[in-house]
């Protein structure tokens, strides 16, 4: 079968290196640089799973950047390109979606196209409605950043979205779910098949429950810390409990990066004329926290200042912007919250992170390359995960990262 992926990010890449064991997929992208990469088996995304996949196995997978010579003969086209927040509008921008499904309309409509992007709940069933095209699905990713072929690979579920009432093409959304599961190492897998806009849905709260259980952690942590008592003392009495596990607990400077603030804010903008308190309030807890952050590093370095007699604006280091360990995505990274709040406190920020080789500065902050001169001049250091190169200036470091893990 041919398959087609539009996008070669974390959810387009590892679709195109899953489907294309038993498949040939062409994948395509607008950066003629990600293309000439994955050309070269080499990929564009931090993935240990898909480097090493690239490497060892004969996939039937190639790149390009022409649309029409990709989307042409396809059976199935996989929309996987960026939907940012519009924080104007409010919504998800669906540009580059509907973008791509024109541009598979234009050379090819009988390919069944599946949309992989999140977006707006109701956004599929009105797109069918406005391009006059019924042959559109929607199935939402379930993948953590770096680990994105190795969740496809044992996903723990598999979700198509479809028009029930059209025979035609809930049989093609189960066709879809059978090539996943097919593209799998977990048979088992269940696949569920539903609407499109409770697929939709189903990806938005998924991911709000998430960020919920990020957000009560840290809210938890938030307290011991201003009460003088062990963070991971009530943390593994409380996880002890079958019910809530302990997973997903580790407290952090706040829930970013590609997805939970993003869908968080889609989630309570759907919400706008529905009654609610708990959506709400886990947007707002992510800011609660970055403040609570910021106002404690703040305090750190004013004593330390104090205590070395120093005069004028404190220092403060940034030790690593992405949101997770052997992870480069600094989007929405909740560190650079807590940057922006230290800087408009009249902190002086400067920022080591090996991943902006050659940048001289980001975010209005110093990079600094050389790691003893970071030490030195830096009256704290904080880090949202900590890494054992700091041990030596462990007076100097604020963070909560109490168990060492994502």
């Amino acid at each position: 079968m041919k398959i087609a992926v539009a996008g070669i990010g974390y959810v387009g890449l590892s679709m195109a290196v899953l489907l294309s064991r038993h498949h040939q997929v062409t994948a395509v992208d607008i950066l003629p640089q990600r293309v000439e990469m994955l050309s070269r088996r080499c990929s564009p995304i931090r993935d240990r799973e898909i480097e090493s996949w690239l490497a060892q196995y004969d996939l039937n997978l190639r790149a390009t950047t022409d649309e029409k010579a990709a989307y042409a003969e396809a059976e199935y086209v996989i929309i996987a390109v960026p939907t940012n927040y519009d924080t104007q509008r409010d919504s998800f921008d669906t540009t580059a979606v509907e973008s791509a499904v024109k541009a598979v309309l234009s050379c090819n409509r009988k390919a069944t196209i599946v949309i992989k992007s999140t977006v707006p709940v109701g956004y599929t069933k009105s797109l069918r409605a406005k391009l006059g095209y019924d042959r559109i699905l929607f199935s939402p990713e379930f993948l953590r950043e770096g680990r994105a072929l190795e969740d496809n690979l044992h996903p723990s579920r598999i979700i198509v979205g479809t028009d029930k009432t059209n025979p035609e093409l809930e049989k093609a959304a189960r066709d879809f779910g059978e090539l996943l599961r097919a593209g799998s190492l977990r048979p088992e897998v269940e696949v569920l098949i539903m609407g499109t806009t409770e697929a939709e849905a189903v990806k938005l709260f998924s991911n709000t429950f998430l960020a919920l259980r990020v957000s009560y952690f840290n809210e938890l942590d938030t307290y011991a810390e201003t009460r003088g008592l062990s963070t991971a003392d009530i943390i593994a009495g409380v996880c002890l409990d079958p019910r809530i596990g302990g997973h997903y607990n580790n407290p952090s400077f706040g829930y970013g990066g590609y997805c939970l603030p993003k869908d968080t804010r889609q989630l309570l903008a759907n919400y706008a004329d529905i009654p609610n308190d708990l959506i709400y309030a886990i947007v707002k807890s992510n800011d609660t926290r970055k403040d609570h952050i910021a106002q404690r590093v703040m305090a750190m370095a004013e004593e330390r200042q104090r205590q070395t007699a120093q005069t004028g604006a404190v220092t403060i280091g940034v030790y690593r912007l992405a949101m997770k360990t052997g992870s480069d995505n600094f989007r929405e990274s909740s560190i650079q919250g807590v940057m922006a709040r230290l800087q408009d406190a009249g902190a002086k920020v400067m920022v080591y992170e090996p991943l902006l080789s050659g940048a001289e500065e980001f975010a209005g902050c110093h990079v600094e390359t050389d790691f003893g001169r970071f030490c030195r001049e830096c009256d704290v250091i904080m880090a949202n995960r900590y890494d054992s190169r700091l041990d030596e200036v462990g007076e100097k470091v604020y963070c909560r990262d109490i168990f060492g893990k994502d």
